[in-house]
Order: C-alpha cells, then structure tokens, then sequence
C-alpha cells in the first residue's frame, strides 16, 4: 500500500513527460504491488486513440481519481494487484486487442503500450529492486 501523495507531488509528477511518467508508474506499481485503473458500471474505463483501444492505467490512486470528472465522474478508482495483473489482466487484454495508455495526464497524453510490453518492464523493475 502506497502513502498517499501531497498536492506538490502530485503536480511536479504530473508535469513528467510521458517517457518519465511511464518510469515512474513502473517503479510505484512494483513497489506498491499495485496498478490503478478507473470503473464504472459497465467494467473499465476504455481510451481510442487513432490507432488503439486502451485502457489506462496509472501509478496511484490520486491520480486515478483526478480523472474521474465530467463524463466520468461517476468513475471509480480501483487497484488490481500486480500479481492479479501478471496472471489475467496482461492475457486478458492481448486476447482482447486491447493496448494499455500509460498514466495519462489531463491533456489526454500518455505512451500506449501493448500489455506485454507493460508486463516485461515490471517484471524488470520486480528483478531490479529484489536485488538490493
């Protein structure tokens, strides 16, 4: 479980680029053990972009929550746990076709990633930090 962020974190984190953020999102998820997404009554939150469904995905429930305004305000916040993640969700979403948007920021701008991708940097991370 996470502490929770001050109003300074959350804004010098938000202003990350996406290259930084998506950093960031992989060292809190592996060591919070966590991932946030945001539900409504259908199921997860989705994003098109051009050329993908996704789903986001961020690091923290704050941030998950500051999404939740006009057309989804009714949104919840909801963590997925890492290992819940590992097994279903990254399986669950290729056989879906469904790429993931990485902690997308109030412009809408966050790096899509397909869920392997998103399921090796963690499990990068998970291998790193058990070495120290």
């Amino acid at each position: 479980m996470s502490n929770p962020l001050d109003s300074s974190q959350i804004e010098t984190i938000q202003s990350y680029d996406t290259e930084k953020r998506y950093k960031y999102l992989v060292k809190e998820v592996v060591s919070n053990r966590e991932i946030w997404i945001l539900t409504d009554e259908h199921g997860c939150v989705m994003l098109n972009t051009d050329d993908e469904d996704c789903v986001p995905v961020w690091p923290n429930k704050e941030f998950a929550e500051s999404w939740a305004t006009g057309d989804w305000e009714s949104c919840k916040a909801e963590a997925i746990s890492l290992n819940k993640w590992h097994s279903r969700w990254t399986h669950g979403l290729e056989d879906d076709e469904l790429a993931v948007v990485i902690f997308p920021n109030q412009d809408e701008d966050g790096l899509v990633v397909f869920p392997d991708e998103l399921d090796f940097e963690l499990k990068q991370q998970a291998r790193k930090q058990n070495q120290r």
